[in-house]
Formats: structure tokens, C-alpha cells, sequence
């Protein structure tokens, strides 16, 4: 008999309800006293919020398209190894990935990878007899793939649920349905442009918590769930020489030129003839024994400044795993709070959220503001994404107009939107050294935001490092906007398609760190 629990919540369409059932189930097996470890299917970052409140334990993204099977499995053993039933949240529709031709990036694939069984989530509100019709397409589509249960969600009434039970035994007896939620507007989550609005921002207390795990004990079969997903990890073990998508290639420490190097420091905006010349700002041509990008064990750990609140809460854990693993010490704050940059601080790495939101305190944030400033002209490597982009940026138009201004590092604005700009996967290609890698390095990530770029000056100082390769048929975009040791852009990087990239980034830190002296980096804003 199975002593794991492991299945996926699948779901026929985006807004089926696959978060709040997920959710349900998590909390349902937490309040019986068993430990889930959650993971999310896709680059999203709010989702795992969610589900790390929820349950204790740092949600995990798994990606399909952003990251190797090889990665993939390696993330879901080794987070799965303390706890007892694992979760994963699938994205949009249980087949929806990359494209329209292939399964690269979707839930059903990555249930195949994992050898999980799925449990389907029904948007039952609009339909009776024809949801059968639907399920049994979705059994059907992929014969590799097992559709084990379904949950019918936005039931209208006990009669209903019934019509939608004699159905299915009707037409598809072999797929049992293991449940019927009602609609509850109390446990609902509400959304805004970017989606779910954060987990942070919402009262997720112990009765609402309490409320969705009994919505799942009232409505569904837990023990026959159970039963359908008992693991024991037999699939993968006999799986682990399958072969791997090809992906950005990973780091080789005895190849040639692989390490950044960071020369004396220079003022930010200095004007240069050559325009790739401003590279020297901070960053030269690596040469081949320069020094190795994987992280010494005896050396110091370098002190890194993470922003971390309600403007700043878009972080890969992967990624600051990364970074930890390379060499750092991570140093969270909340400029929202009126901290600065932690006392130390040789990097900053500034992820996304919603500064837009927030712009007008993080304008009366002065200390932290010209904080950035004044790390960004003494050379202080900076990894921006995004939302941290923007507050580099000179100032930030929100979708009312109002215009507030920033830490001015980035010669342009930033202006929201009201339908989206971007959304979807992208492939990175640098195209000029940076703080993430080398000419030619390949990195996989993911853009979904509702500002854009405006007012650019200084077109002579700003180097496009990056070249973006999205979808066939979609021309390549030059960003990866770089000034001097600044690197900032629009994509959410996965440093799991390139580990490189994480040390990399921490090697800048630590050059930096050497060429100021022992008393070099920040030293002492934080309050």
C-alpha cells in the first residue's frame, strides 16, 4: 500500500476554479493532520502564495517549457520528501502550454513526467448532461494521461449534482466523480490585472482556512481520492533515464571566458563614444582564467538585498534558492516599511509585484530611493525585474494618471496601461555581457505586465544586453536594459534553465565587494 498521497488538479479552462478546489483540498489534508507539500504548474507567482499561507511549506513552480524534465523531477522529489501528500496546481486548461501543436509547458505533461494521476475540475455552473460529453474528451484526448477523478465545481443544487452523477455513470462509469461544489461566494478570491490578488493582502486566517478544507470534507470523496492517488515514486525511478527536452545549456566550469569580472566604479550617466564602452562601467569582457563562476564553500557569503513586500513579492523560489546555493546570504526588507538596503549589502535584486499599487508611498521612500541611487553610481551590481524595473525607473504613471516619481536609475519612465502589454514565455539570448551570463547564453523566463516604456533618454548609455526570442512568427525584441552594474528588464528569469545566471550574478557581488574594501557596500541605512 502507497504511504504518499500525490495527484494534480487539472482543469478544463482557466477560472474553472482549480485555485479555490486546490486550496480545499490542501486544507482539508492539513486539518487531518497530514503534511502537503503544494506546487504550481506555470511561471505564476501568485498562486504559490496561497498555497505556501496555507499550508507552511514553500510552494513550488514547476514549468515544463521554462525548465527541463530532469529539473522538474529533481524539484518535486526533493520538496516532497518530508511530507506526506503532494498537490499540484495545474495552469489554464489541463492541455494548454506553449503552443497549440505540442503539450511543451501544460499541465498534462507534466502530470506524465511525474506519473501523476489527475483530478479534473468541471465548471459545472452552466451545464448538465453535456458535462460528460466534456469530460469524456478530455479522457480521451491523451490516452498516456490518467484522468483518475472529477470535481464538479459551481453546482447549483443537490438535484443537480445528481443529474450530473447519473451523466457520467451513464457515459463514462470507468472515471468516478469524487465530488460537487457549490458556489460560495465567502471562500472566492478576488482578482485584479495581473490575476488572484496576493495572499499577503488577504485576511487568509485560521477560519478561512477552516471554511475551505470543510468545503472539502462536506463535498468530497477525501478517501476515495486517496485511494486513486496513493504514490510511492516507483514511476519516476523507473523513469529517470528518459530523455529531456533540449534547454539552455548549463554551466561548464572548464570552458573558456566563463566568469564576469567588475572594474572601478564610475558615475552612472558618464557619456561614452564606443556605446558598449559603458559596459566598463562595471562590467568587462571576461578572459579565460579570470576566475570560476561556482561558489567557493570556504569563501565569505555575500550579502544580497532582496525587497520583500506587498510593491516587491514576484520571486521564483528556485531563484533565491539559486543565489543562496551560489554563495549568498540573503537580506529580506520592506521598503513599504520605510526599511532600506540591509546593512552589508554588496547586490540588490529587485523582483516584480504591483509597485504600481503602491507608488505614492514608495515615492515618500527618500532614504531607500537614494539608496538606489547611490549604489547604482559606486557600481553595486543590480538584477531588476519587472516591477523592480519600473522603480529604477524615473517615474511611474499609474492607470489614473497620476504620476510619481522613482529612484530615477534607468533613463525613462514607466507608464500603466489599461489592457495588458505583454504575456507569455521568452527565450533570452544575451547578446552583450551582463551580470547573468556571457555572449551566447541562452535563458528561459516569462513576461506578463500592463505598463510600458516611456520617455527614454540617454539612448547612448543604455545597452540592450538581452536579445528576447518569443514565439514562431514573433519578431525578437533587444532589452535587458543595462547601465553601468544596473541590469533591469521586463522578463521574469528562471534561473533554473541556466544556473549560471545565479552565479553569476553572485560573482559580480562579490568583485564588487573586493574592488570597495573591507568596508565596501552599504553600510548602515537599514532602520
Amino acid at each position: 500500500m502507497a504511504s504518499k498521497i500525490a495527484f494534480l488538479v487539472g482543469g478544463t479552462h482557466s477560472g474553472c476554479g482549480k485555485t479555490t478546489v486546490t486550496l480545499a483540498l490542501m486544507a482539508a489534508f492539513q486539518a487531518r493532520g497530514l503534511q502537503v507539500q503544494p506546487f504550481k504548474i506555470g511561471p505564476d507567482f501568485i498562486d504559490p502564495g496561497f498555497h505556501t499561507r496555507l499550508t507552511g511549506r514553500t510552494s513550488r513552480n514547476l514549468d515544463g517549457w521554462m525548465l527541463s524534465r530532469d529539473y522538474n523531477v529533481d524539484r518535486f522529489l526533493r520538496s516532497f520528501q518530508e511530507s506526506q501528500v503532494a498537490i499540484v496546481e495545474g495552469v489554464m486548461g489541463l492541455f494548454d502550454g506553449y503552443d497549440g501543436a505540442s503539450e511543451a509547458g501544460s499541465s498534462a505533461e507534466m502530470a506524465k513526467w511525474l506519473g501523476l494521476p489527475v483530478i479534473l475540475v468541471v465548471d459545472a455552473g452552466s451545464m448538465a448532461r453535456s458535462a460528460a460529453a466534456l469530460v469524456y474528451g478530455y479522457c480521451h484526448f491523451d490516452q498516456d494521461l490518467r484522468v483518475t477523478g472529477v470535481i464538479f465545481n459551481r453546482v447549483g443544487s443537490p438535484g443537480h449534482f445528481q443529474y450530473l452523477q447519473s451523466a457520467m455513470a451513464a457515459s463514462l462509469p470507468s472515471v468516478p466523480v469524487l465530488g460537487g461544489i457549490p458556489r460560495d461566494q465567502e471562500v472566492s478570491l478576488p482578482e485584479r490585472h495581473l490575476g488572484l490578488v496576493m495572499a499577503d493582502e488577504l485576511a487568509l486566517d485560521k477560519p478561512w482556512a477552516e471554511r475551505l478544507g470543510e468545503l472539502a470534507e462536506r463535498h468530497i470523496d477525501l478517501a476515495e481520492l486517496s485511494a486513486l492517488a496513493g504514490w510511492d515514486g516507483d514511476y519516476l525511478s523507473r523513469k529517470t533515464n528518459a530523455a529531456a527536452p533540449v534547454h539552455p545549456r548549463r554551466f561548464d566550469p572548464d570552458s573558456p571566458g566563463s566568469g564576469v569580472s567588475v572594474v572601478e566604479p564610475s558615475s552612472l550617466y558618464q557619456a561614452a563614444e564606443n556605446p558598449e564602452a559603458s559596459l566598463e562601467l562595471a562590467i568587462s569582457s571576461p578572459k579565460q582564467g579570470a576566475f570560476p563562476v561556482t561558489w567557493d564553500s570556504n569563501a565569505d557569503r555575500i550579502v544580497l538585498a532582496v525587497p520583500r513586500d506587498a510593491a516587491f513579492c514576484f520571486y521564483y523560489e528556485d531563484n533565491l534558492d539559486a543565489v543562496r546555493d551560489a554563495g549568498a546570504d540573503l537580506r529580506f526588507f520592506s521598503p513599504l516599511a520605510g526599511e532600506s538596503l540591509p546593512q552589508g549589502t554588496v547586490g540588490i535584486y529587485l523582483g516584480g509585484g504591483y509597485p504600481e499599487l503602491h507608488a505614492e508611498r514608495l515615492a515618500r521612500q527618500l532614504r531607500f530611493l537614494d539608496d538606489l541611487r547611490r549604489a547604482a553610481r559606486e557600481g553595486m551590481p543590480i538584477y531588476a525585474e519587472c516591477g523592480g524595473m519600473m522603480v529604477l525607473s524615473r517615474f511611474i504613471v499609474t492607470r489614473d494618471s497620476e504620476q510619481f516619481p522613482m529612484a530615477g536609475v534607468l533613463p525613462f519612465g514607466t507608464r500603466m496601461l489599461k489592457r495588458r502589454k505583454a504575456l507569455g514565455y521568452t527565450e533570452v539570448l544575451i547578446r552583450k555581457p551582463c551580470l547573468l551570463g556571457e555572449v551566447g547564453v541562452r535563458m528561459r523566463g516569462h513576461e506578463f505586465h500592463y505598463s510600458e516604456i516611456v520617455e527614454q533618454e540617454d539612448q547612448e548609455t543604455l545597452i540592450r544586453s538581452y536579445e528576447l526570442q518569443a514565439r514562431h512568427g514573433t519578431a525578437s525584441v533587444l532589452e535587458g536594459f543595462q547601465i553601468g552594474a544596473v541590469l533591469a528588464s521586463y522578463v521574469h528569469i528562471h534561473f533554473g534553465s541556466n544556473l549560471d545566471a545565479a552565479s553569476h550574478l553572485v560573482e559580480a557581488c562579490r568583485r564588487f565587494r573586493e574592488k570597495m574594501g573591507p568596508h565596501g557596500g552599504n553600510r548602515g541605512t537599514e532602520g
